[in-house]
C-alpha cells in the first residue's frame, strides 16, 4: 500500500480552498472536522506562490502550431479581424450573426478581466448564467474557478482590493451559448476561433490555462483527452499552455480537484503571473 502525501502548509491552504479534504499524518482525534460546505468556507489562507522557473527550465511538450486555415470569416463583409483593437472587437462580437447560435442568445460572452494580464484563462462555452450575465464563468462553476483563482495568487478583477493578487484575462472558445448547454458543434468552433486568436494576439499572454475539452482541441488541434495531455507544458500559438479540467467537470468529479491543483502549480512555475 502506497503512503499518502506529506503537503506543505502552502499545499494544504491552497487544497483546503478548493474544497479538498487534505490528509494529516498523525490528526488528533479531537479535530477530525468535514470540510465545511462552500457557502460557509473560512476565509482563503493564501501563501506566496513558488518561485517561477523560466519556461526553459520547465518540463515543455514542443507541440506544433495548429496548420494554418483559412479563417472562416475572412472573405466577407466585415472587418479585418488582425486590424481590430479590443473595443472594435468586442463590438464585432456583440453583433456577429456568423451562426445560429446568434438567434437563440441573450448576450454574447467577450470576456473579463485585465487586458493586460500575463495569464489567459481559456474555457469553453457559455452557460445560461454567462448567457445572462455576458460574462464567462459565473454560477457555481465560476465560484470553484474564483476559489482556485485566490488560492495561487490570482483574480479576474480588476480592481482588487488584495493587492497580492494578480490578474487575469479570462474568455471562453464560444461566444455565444448552445441551446440547452449541448456540447459546440465543429462549424460553431471553427467560426468563434478567429475571435480568440484576436484576443489572444491582443493580449499576447506569456502563459494560457486551457480549460475543457473543446477549450484544448481548439488551441492544441488535439483530439487527446485532458488526462493525457495535463502535467506538461505545450505551445499553442508558440505561448506555454498548461490543460486543466473545466470547473464544471470538477463539480461533477471532486476526486480530480487534487489534479487541477497540480496544472496550476505547473502553471505557476512556468510563468510567474505578475504583468
Amino acid at each position: 500500500m502506497s503512503t499518502p502525501p506529506r503537503y506543505s502548509d502552502r499545499q494544504r491552504a491552497m487544497l483546503t480552498a478548493m474544497g479538498l479534504r487534505v490528509w494529516s499524518p498523525r490528526p488528533p482525534a479531537s479535530v477530525q472536522a468535514s470540510p465545511a460546505p462552500a457557502a460557509t468556507q473560512a476565509p482563503i489562507a493564501r501563501a506566496t506562490p513558488p518561485a517561477p522557473h523560466s519556461v526553459s527550465e520547465a518540463r515543455i511538450v514542443e507541440k506544433p502550431d495548429a496548420p494554418a486555415v483559412r479563417s472562416p470569416l475572412a472573405g466577407s463583409n466585415r472587418p479585418n479581424l488582425a486590424l481590430m483593437d479590443w473595443d472594435e472587437l468586442e463590438r464585432t462580437v456583440a453583433g456577429c450573426r456568423a451562426c445560429a447560435l446568434c438567434e437563440t442568445r441573450t448576450h454574447t460572452v467577450f470576456g473579463v478581466g485585465s487586458r493586460q494580464a500575463a495569464w489567459m484563462i481559456v474555457g469553453e462555452a457559455p452557460g445560461e448564467q454567462e448567457d445572462l450575465q455576458g460574462e464567462p464563468f459565473v454560477g457555481a462553476a465560476g465560484q470553484l474557478l474564483d476559489r482556485m483563482l485566490a488560492a495561487a495568487g490570482l483574480t479576474r478583477h480588476t480592481a482588487s482590493a488584495d493587492t497580492r493578487l494578480h490578474p487575469v484575462y479570462i474568455a471562453n472558445t464560444l461566444k455565444c451559448r448552445p441551446p440547452r448547454n449541448r456540447n459546440p458543434q465543429p462549424q460553431e468552433l471553427q467560426q468563434c476561433e478567429p475571435y480568440l486568436v484576436r484576443q489572444i494576439e491582443l493580449l499576447q499572454p506569456r502563459l494560457i490555462v486551457a480549460m475543457g475539452r473543446f477549450a484544448v482541441q481548439t488551441l492544441l488541434n488535439s483530439q487527446e483527452p485532458i488526462g493525457r495531455l495535463r502535467a506538461r507544458v505545450h505551445q499553442a500559438r508558440s505561448i506555454p499552455t498548461v490543460v486543466t479540467y473545466h470547473p464544471a467537470y470538477l463539480l461533477r468529479n471532486p476526486q480530480d480537484k487534487a489534479k487541477a491543483w497540480e496544472d496550476l502549480c505547473l502553471a505557476l512555475q512556468t510563468v510567474d503571473p505578475s504583468p
